[in-house]
């Protein structure tokens, strides 16, 4: 926090605004006595820095890289946000807003996004809602390979939700389910009734593969995210890196959907090929596409709009769920709501 606290006043001149906490006249809210974290001034920040852009008060996330860490992660976000990447509507990498050279430290730079959330929450509600996820992130990564572009940390932590339709009160950055004000829990709209957008983030590891012709592009194994890709339980062999993205997709769906929700089987053969142990088994991207939308054509509008139940829920919690669930679905069948969200 003291870096963030020295570099205040040229980020304030860079058009961004930093949190109360983080002002030259800031003094604690809480007295003493009081737990410091029940209060607003009293979040620290996180790995990523929250602030407000000056010029019309988007909430803004920065994050701070090294070009000795990560020595592609600007030019593979730079060449996936400009053209012709960026008109492409499969194209789902969190908009670049600024890019900042860090005074005083060469090679220190600060990326600048709008403020993001995690992927799943708020909670998936319906099976057509996982679909509308399902279709834009497999479309994302397919853009990238298509364009020799690996992301090669395609988990769980680097896909983001767009908040901006779905929540009509700003929430807080380092409390995400709490309005920004501090004035309460928020109400979130679902994505069926405000379909929303979902978001590739963090470049450190990914690159550009020139392709060549008959040659199989390989490089050494980074451990991301996830780290139970097969391929990198031997570092020092290199490997095919569009595979593993396949995996890392896979999986994501095997342990946050499958494994977390009732009735998914009709993804188990394609999860199963995606993660398969033999890289070589795995289908390509485009294949992948391709399989989904058969399944995805093959689903009832029924299947689409019914609730996702967690395996772990207690008879009565879901009774309670199902009550709110299906006030909500005679609604969206009267007003004809999409049962899939695409946004």
């Amino acid at each position: 926090e003291k870096w963030w606290v020295k570099h205040r006043d040229w980020l304030q001149e860079s058009g961004y605004t930093l949190r109360r906490r983080y002002q030259a006249d800031w003094t604690p809210s809480w007295k003493p006595g009081d737990l410091w974290l029940k209060f607003e001034d009293g979040l620290p920040v996180t790995r990523i820095m929250d602030g407000t852009r000056t010029a019309d008060g988007l909430h803004v996330a920065m994050k701070k890289i090294s070009d000795s860490a990560t020595p592609h992660e600007v030019e593979v976000y730079q060449r996936l946000t400009s053209e012709p990447l960026s008109s492409d509507p499969r194209n789902r990498t969190a908009p670049l807003l600024d890019i900042l050279q860090v005074p005083d430290e060469p090679g220190e730079r600060l990326l600048v996004m709008p403020l993001l959330r995690p992927l799943d929450n708020p909670e998936f509600e319906t099976f057509g809602e996982a679909i509308s996820f399902f279709t834009q992130i497999f479309e994302a990564i397919q853009l990238m390979h298509e364009h020799h572009i690996a992301h090669r940390d395609c988990t769980y932590q680097n896909i983001m939700l767009d908040p901006s339709g779905m929540f009509p009160v700003p929430f807080h950055p380092q409390e995400i389910n709490c309005r920004r004000d501090w004035k309460g829990k928020l109400r979130p709209f679902t994505r069926t009734q405000r379909p929303t957008r979902y978001f590739l983030i963090d470049f450190g590891l990914s690159r550009v593969y020139l392709p060549k012709e008959g040659v199989i592009p390989l490089d050494f194994p980074t451990r991301g995210g996830d780290k139970t890709v097969p391929e990198h339980d031997n570092e020092s062999e290199r490997c095919d890196p569009f595979p593993v993205d396949v995996y890392y997709l896979g999986n994501l769906i095997r342990e946050r959907f499958i494994g977390k929700y009732h009735g998914f089987e009709f993804l188990y053969p394609l999860v199963t090929d995606m993660v398969a142990v033999d890289p070589f088994k795995r289908p390509t991207m485009d294949e992948v596409v391709f399989c989904f939308k058969k399944i995805r054509e093959s689903l009832s509008t029924w299947k689409l709009r019914s609730r996702l139940v967690r395996r772990k829920d207690w008879a009565i919690v879901s009774l309670y769920k199902s009550v709110g669930h299906w006030y909500r679905r005679m609604g969206y069948i009267v007003t004809r709501t999409p049962a899939i969200p695409d946004a």
